[in-house]
């Protein structure tokens, strides 16, 4: 090995002992003579393996992607959750919670080895231009787009540079060139549409920056109408979560007073309770929140302080069971650590990791084949299926019972989503949404909780 490579190895090395003392906390220096010299022996095996692989491996290998993944795979042994960030992905990150990002505004998925629009966003450059849901992306600026990852990296630029997308459009011969301008691209989490006079339906993507101020918003539209609201849907299904602060303040809408949530980490400064506070609009109304196994985390917080508070009927099948909560950390080179610091705790004290929101009501996706509805409920992978998934409460045995439990468990972190038009579209159609049986059947409840409310025996 080369000074130079040695060097580099020892750069890098830095991070890794950067990740371990985030990891390991304040309680590493209280025991330094002990830990820190177990520390420093891991860490010179590490060099050791390092420099043996790059000598011997029959290819050559890159020192810097060796790396990389020693600490993702260090953190990640921890819980699903928990990872390094590698300075795109925490980019990435960044854009998602923040609710816009600069591009051309289309929602893109791989499907039979294409880059495929889902949909364009409305008044976007994308969706002025004429680009369909459907088009298949096969160049960016002349660049074949052959990932989904890559694609998103070479359409994304400064607000007011150009983009060339070439697509090909089913029933055209030749590929189409569109030249875009980019914009900012404001990502709503916050979707409305009144299903009957008096009775909305409001879909909640996700928990972003934004995600309460776009929800009052809508919440006043209902209710400022010319029919007074009666009832709501609140629907939450395949919602991965999002940012703990928007889904407490979501929850405080609804909640005059009480715990919305608890959290409990290792650390003091992450255990901590979370109280309502009375609202100056009283919002009164039945609701019924729609979740599924795909509603995961922030969801989940909303829906269980919303039925523990019995302010909302849950209706669906089983939630997502992930019960903790992480923190983002930036680390040196622009990386990033994701690290679960605390499980959670609904208003009565239930932890639901590995275990879920169970509905009040159990309706499932009303799909016209009966195996294919069971296929459909069995194909969402929840927490409890995830390797070395965090146990409900803190236990000496945990990581032991974790190995026995997971052993045939999926290696994924995370869960796939299910092909469904009616969550993935960028619209709300009411024609959509009446064919919905979990939403045709939450509007029948309302509408008999409103009859029931004038029958006097």
């Amino acid at each position: 090995m080369t000074i130079m490579k040695k060097r580099h190895i020892k750069l890098w090395l830095i991070l890794v002992v950067a990740v371990v003392f985030s990891t390991i906390g304040t309680g590493f220096y209280k025991n330094l003579s002990a830990d820190g010299a177990e520390t420093y022996r891991g860490l010179k095996l590490l060099s050791d393996v390092i420099e043996f692989v790059e000598k011997t491996y029959v290819d050559d290998v890159d020192t810097k992607e060796l790396i990389e993944k020693a600490i993702h795979g260090m953190v990640h042994s921890l819980d699903p959750h928990s990872s390094l960030l590698l300075p795109d992905a925490l980019k990435d990150l960044q854009i998602d919670t923040q609710g816009k990002f600069t591009g051309i505004g289309i929602r893109i998925t791989m499907r039979k080895g294409y880059v495929t629009v889902i949909s364009p966003i409305v008044d976007t450059p994308a969706y002025k231009a004429g680009i369909e849901a459907g088009d298949k992306i096969v160049e960016v600026d002349g660049q074949p787009a052959t990932e989904l990852r890559e694609a998103v990296k070479m359409i994304r630029g400064p607000k007011g540079t150009q983009v060339v997308i070439t697509i090909i459009r089913e029933g055209i011969k030749e590929p189409i060139d569109f030249t875009l301008t980019r914009d900012v691209i404001p990502i709503e989490s916050v979707k409305s549409m009144v299903l009957k006079p008096g009775y909305g339906y409001i879909w909640i993507t996700n928990f972003r920056d934004n995600t309460t101020e776009d929800l009052v918003k809508n919440l006043d539209q209902f209710e400022s109408g010319n029919v007074p609201l009666k009832g709501l849907i609140l629907d939450l299904r395949n919602n991965p979560g999002g940012l703990l602060n928007q889904a407490i303040m979501v929850s405080d809408l609804f909640i005059e007073k009480g715990t919305i949530l608890s959290i409990k980490g290792r650390l003091k400064k992450n255990t901590k309770i979370f109280e309502a506070k009375p609202n100056l609009k009283k919002r009164n109304y039945p609701i019924i929140v729609l979740i599924n196994g795909g509603s995961a985390s922030a969801s989940e917080i909303v829906a269980g302080a919303l039925q523990d508070h019995k302010r909302a009927l849950i209706l669906g099948t089983t939630s997502f069971g992930k019960g903790s909560v992480q923190t983002v950390e930036t680390l040196r080179d622009g990386y990033g650590i994701k690290l679960t610091i605390a499980r959670y705790y609904t208003p009565n004290g239930r932890s639901i990791q590995a275990k879920g929101i169970e509905p009040d009501i159990v309706v499932k996706k009303g799909i016209v084949d009966t195996k294919e509805t069971e296929d459909f409920e069995n194909g969402l992978a929840k927490e409890k299926d995830l390797k070395n998934h965090l146990d409900a409460t803190p236990d000496k045995n945990q990581k032991k019972q974790n190995e026995t439990n997971t052993k045939d468990k999926r290696d994924d972190s995370e869960k796939p989503e299910p092909d469904s038009p009616e969550l993935n579209d960028d619209h709300l159609e009411l024609e959509r949404l009446q064919s919905d049986n979990q939403v045709v059947h939450a509007l029948d409840i309302l509408l008999s909780y409103e009859i029931f409310k004038h029958i006097h025996p």
